[in-house]
């Protein structure tokens, strides 16, 4: 029932949610990887628990076969992502840099780019300059737009003891150049702050991978 459901989704993601500015900013469709996932849950799911029932070899073995390659694979993808770690933290900051060219042209980028700054009190993936990368934040002269040269209200720091949340702190950034001497945006970018909490957190990662590889 759950893998059907995640088809469900998929499907739904495709048909009524997909942009061009979704497929463009992800390597692989997000609504594709979702009904992908969901086919093959529900093809190891339903040999496991028909073989179950019915005592039927065949399925049985099939379940078995399938489950130790997803755990060989995930085991080659954890493996591969230490080993080759300069690699997989460039491929998110490419997925990121589009992340932040398209912010204004999908719903969904914009709201997971303001959840993951606002999590991890980041701005920007190397830093706040990065989003001159978008056309709306870019601080070139010729620039049109309202919204130019500041950061989005999520790169917005948070005071100890502040219980609004600040909406418009670049207009008390005039530029980017100010910036650096600004306390009420976070200067630091997602890169260090995603490593720095992957390292602290060391032992719940160890403990969620090994939660989740010791049932299979």
């Amino acid at each position: 029932v759950f893998s059907l459901l995640i088809v469900a989704i998929g499907v739904y993601a495709k048909v009524e949610r997909a942009t061009d500015t979704v497929r463009d900013t992800f390597l692989i469709d997000p609504a594709v990887i979702l009904i992908l996932v969901g086919v093959v849950m529900f093809f190891i799911t339903f040999s496991g628990c028909i073989g179950a029932l019915r005592e039927n070899i065949r399925l049985l073995k099939i379940f078995s076969c399938s489950l130790t390659m997803v755990f060989l694979i995930q085991l080659a993808i954890a493996i591969l992502g230490f080993f080759y770690s300069e690699q997989t933290r460039a491929a998110l900051g490419e997925f990121v840099k589009k992340a932040i060219v398209h912010y204004r042209d999908d719903l969904d980028l914009q709201n997971l780019m303001d959840y993951i700054q606002e999590e991890f009190e980041c701005c920007g993936w190397n830093n706040y300059s990065d989003w001159s990368w978008n056309f709306h934040f870019n601080c070139s002269e010729s620039n049109p737009s309202h919204e130019r040269c500041p950061v989005p209200f999520s790169c917005c720091a948070h005071k100890p003891g502040e219980t609004q949340i600040k909406t418009a702190c670049w207009f008390e950034v005039p530029s980017h150049n100010h910036l650096l001497n600004s306390t009420s945006v976070y200067l630091v970018g997602c890169a260090d702050r995603a490593g720095a909490w992957i390292e602290s957190h060391l032992l719940i990662v160890g403990a969620l991978t090994l939660s989740l590889a010791l049932p299979q």
